[in-house]
């Protein structure tokens, strides 16, 4: 198969001819392509150059290139000789022209020639350039692929779920891309004991079996990158205590995450722990028990280990996972993210650190402004001390679980990558790996962020010993974590959405709701002095129980504190205990339409929660003794003895408060 005619165009990767060797012949005697028809031998076995070569035993030479016009050439003669069977009567014997190379290099760059000629008889084409490598797969097998970024988006949507539920926690999932960053996390965690499965104080663990229980400490030491943070030095307060405690329950079913703040003035008795050493992470010497003392010294004194096990104790929870990090962290944690939206009412001002926020509204913080606005306790238009910053914590953590739900983060892999690392550099945690995190995420796939809730720990005032501890009612803690057990319903929790139905009209007809029934109540009205109140605001207007307990006070009314209702109120009602009708009857005079309801969880006294028919007047006092008649409504029905004045935020309410 030797060029005896002018070769067709081929593509350009086939242009460069072979090299013949130097020892051959002059440079310009080279191999050529043959024309279409004489490149194919039907009925014949697939041979190499060298094969043919040795079949027609040539010796001839190659006809000379020149630069004359084509049918000016010279054509080789040759015999075909009788026509048979043998293969090499297709091929034109060669009599003129330079010695053939037969060297191995020449040979190999023919093999190559040759091959493109091999075929089955049908016209050759063009071989055409590809960029990419042809994916040799029977067509059956083949289906769409989805790219790593695709499946590192799928799996890091589950895997923030848990970067925010552990942010919160509540804001780290299957396989894919996310495992090659599952390598690098792993063993990278900052361990420290913590936890205890086997704690006598855990309430029902058999009905706590699959919960995930995780404490959140965020802790105040001025040492490291903490003092260039604003958080002050060592030489100012030596140690670590508990800034932020945070208990979140996730139940076995994964139909809602709970998260209970603790007070960081809640007076509690410390059990009897092992001595801590922040700065080292390490245990020491046993000490003995203590009682009324603040629960951010328990952290300090005895570290995690000594937190959990009053926790747990308070709580009957099973404790498994423990995550602890320093201002430092939260602020890098942050930065990572790219900064947490939040809206305040009013520009926020603290007494301690300084301007929190110089305008109200809607702003991002960065980590800098996020870490003042989630510390500050004395702002002068709140009021309510650390509960105030409790109530911003929790905004801004629910924003933070929205923002990445929402995919703002889930969708830049780079991103998420910098905080799970920021994150793990920056705590120390027991009962924590990043398998763990991986299994919960992927357990927890399509929780909405109405269905986490923020629950405040009940307190009822300060001590009057100068520690101005807050004081635990302990009856309403302890119903709470009951219901959390139970996993009973929790004021202004969102219901999850029930399936819709569509495959059959339903038969039964749709439910009615109908006004409660009433009924009218006789009293004697008492003197205002012998009326214990609790003014609960159900209105979501802020400070408006404040507001109304300063009208009652002057009015000789025992005010016995003031609080956010569980859930808003559409109208008045004054809440009563047992024998308390009268009492009941006589605040309810007060608020023009309001009615009086008996209610088992109210212990002492009674509770007026402003609902939002309130005008913002009060009515005059009845003088004691005289006969009233005011509306009854039906008593509160349910097993909860949840208290009607839990500080609940729920994460899905985008409100301005």
């Amino acid at each position: 198969m030797f060029a005896d005619r002018t070769p067709p165009t081929t593509s350009n990767r086939s242009s460069a001819p072979a090299t013949p060797d130097s020892s051959a012949g002059p440079p310009t005697d080279r191999l050529r392509e043959p024309r279409n028809r004489d490149r194919y031998v039907r009925n014949r076995n697939r041979v190499t150059v060298r094969d043919l070569m040795e079949q027609m035993d040539a010796t001839g030479q190659l006809p000379r290139v020149t630069d004359e016009p084509r049918a000016q050439r010279p054509r080789p003669a040759y015999d075909p000789g009788p026509v048979s069977n043998d293969v090499t009567t297709k091929i034109p014997q060669i009599v003129t022209g330079s010695p053939v190379d037969l060297s191995d290099a020449a040979t190999a760059a023919r093999v190559i020639a040759e091959s493109r000629g091999q075929g089955h008889g049908r016209p050759l084409q063009p071989t055409p350039d590809l960029p990419d490598p042809i994916e040799l797969r029977s067509a059956a097998l083949r289906k769409p692929k989805r790219t790593r970024r695709q499946m590192f988006v799928r799996d890091a949507t589950i895997a923030g779920r848990i970067v925010v539920a552990i942010a919160c926690i509540v804001a780290l999932g299957g396989a894919g891309y996310v495992w090659n960053y599952k390598r690098s996390w792993d063993g990278n965690w900052n361990t420290i004991s913590a936890v205890n499965p086997d704690d006598a104080n855990i309430r029902n663990k058999d009905a706590q079996y699959g919960d995930e229980n995780y404490l959140i400490v965020g802790t105040d030491t001025r040492t490291g990158n903490n003092s260039s943070v604003g958080a002050g030095t060592a030489s100012d307060v030596e140690g670590a205590r508990s800034d932020t405690v945070i208990l979140v329950n996730v139940p076995a079913n994964r139909s809602r995450v709970v998260a209970v703040s603790f007070p960081r003035d809640l007076q509690v008795d410390r059990p009897q722990c092992r001595d801590w050493d922040n700065s080292s992470g390490t245990y020491g010497q046993s000490m003995p028990a203590e009682t009324d003392v603040k629960l951010n010294s328990v952290y300090a004194v005895g570290g995690p280990e000594c937190l959990v096990k009053l926790l747990t104790e308070m709580s009957g929870l099973n404790i498994n996972h423990f995550i602890g990090m320093d201002f430092s962290g939260f602020r890098k944690i942050v930065d990572q993210v790219g900064g947490v939206e939040v809206c305040s009412p009013t520009p926020l001002y603290d007494y301690e650190i300084g301007t929190v926020l110089k305008k109200a509204g809607k702003q991002k913080l960065n980590g800098r402004t996020a870490l003042r606005y989630v510390r500050a306790r004395t702002i002068s238009t709140e009021g309510n001390g650390d509960y105030g910053r409790i109530k911003r914590q929790q905004k801004f953590m629910s924003s933070l679980l929205r923002a990445t739900l929402s995919g703002n983060v889930l969708s830049n892999p780079s991103k998420l990558n910098g905080i799970v690392n920021t994150f793990i550099q920056n705590s120390f945690v027991d009962g924590v790996d990043t398998q763990s995190l991986l299994d919960l995420a992927d357990s927890m796939q399509g929780i909405e962020a109405g269905r986490v809730t923020f629950l405040t720990i009940p307190t009822s005032g300060t001590s009057t010993d100068g520690q101005n501890n807050e004081i635990p009612r302990t009856d309403d803690i302890n119903n709470i974590f009951n219901a959390i057990i139970d996993d009973q319903p929790l004021p202004g929790e969102t219901k999850k959405k029930a399936a819709k139905n569509t495959s059959a009209p339903s038969s039964d007809p749709a439910p009615t709701t109908s006004a409660p029934k009433t009924t009218k109540l006789s009293a004697t009205a008492m003197s205002p002095g012998n009326i214990g109140v609790r003014v609960l605001n159900g209105t979501g207007k802020s400070g408006l129980a404040t507001e109304v307990s300063e009208k009652l006070t002057p009015l000789g009314f025992d005010v016995r504190g003031v609080a956010d209702a569980s859930e808003q109120q559409s109208t008045t009602v004054v809440r009563y205990g047992t024998g308390e009708e009268d009492a009941a009857a006589t605040l309810a005079k007060m608020f023009p339409g309001a009615s009086i309801q008996p209610d088992h969880t109210v212990k002492s006294g009674v509770e007026v929660i402003l609902g939002g028919d309130y005008s913002g007047s009060l009515s005059s006092t009845p003088d004691a003794g005289t006969k009233l008649t005011v509306t009854q409504l039906p008593a509160t029905v349910g097993s909860s003895d949840l208290p009607n004045d839990l500080a609940v935020t729920n994460a899905g309410d985008t409100t301005c408060q």
